[in-house]
């Protein structure tokens, strides 16, 4: 019994950020950790989204194009 409330306890491994405080340290750790799958795969699929993005909208524009004359 006294391991599960240990384990409940706040600020024990795998408990839930208090405070702003705490998620800017699990924000800060999350970002910093060299070797985070996790962190890993959103970056990359957040990179990879952000191409398809730009490829989509930007598709249509001719830059060699005239622009109007404000």
């Amino acid at each position: 019994m006294a391991a599960a409330a240990a384990a409940a306890a706040p600020g024990g491994p795998g408990a839930a950020p208090q405070g702003l405080g705490g998620w800017l340290r699990s924000a800060y750790r999350f970002a910093t950790d060299r070797n985070d799958f996790r962190r890993n795969l959103l970056v990359n699929l957040g990179l990879f989204a952000a191409g398809v993005w730009v490829a989509r909208n930007l598709t249509d524009i001719d830059l060699m194009a005239p622009q109007p004359v404000p």
